[in-house]
């Protein structure tokens, strides 16, 4: 149990370093797109697979985010990178951000609102 924690843990560090690096001016535009992309998902408690169906439920979270952060990590600089994560590491270390949470849930907010016009236009 405390592996699945710490695995969960690392993954969230992941993800925010992600979400840092796809802000960063110096990253491409597809980084960016997929990095946004990327960490939404992974911060949110939306899933394509739901989490309460066995085993298909974690499997996105364990397949889908993993492959997202090794492509994006394919698309931006190492240094880029290495630097946000050691941001994100020490982000980590303090408590949560409810603003941050707000924002995710906005993010998600938009993304379907997009969605929506798309298909009725």
């Amino acid at each position: 149990m405390d592996q699945l924690c710490a695995l969960a843990r690392t993954l969230l560090i992941e993800a925010h370093a992600v979400w840092l690096t796809a802000r960063h001016a110096d990253a491409p535009w597809l980084a960016r797109l997929l990095g946004m992309v990327i960490a939404a998902y992974a911060l949110s408690p939306i899933d394509f697979i739901p989490d309460f169906i066995p085993i298909l439920g974690v499997l996105d979270e364990a397949v889908l985010i993993p492959l997202g952060i090794w492509l994006f990590l394919k698309l931006v600089p190492d240094q880029l990178y290495a630097e946000n994560r050691a941001i994100a590491a020490q982000a980590a270390e303090r408590p949560i951000s409810w603003a941050g949470a707000a924002a995710i849930a906005a993010l998600w907010i938009g993304l379907i609102t997009l969605a929506a016009l798309l298909l009725l236009a």
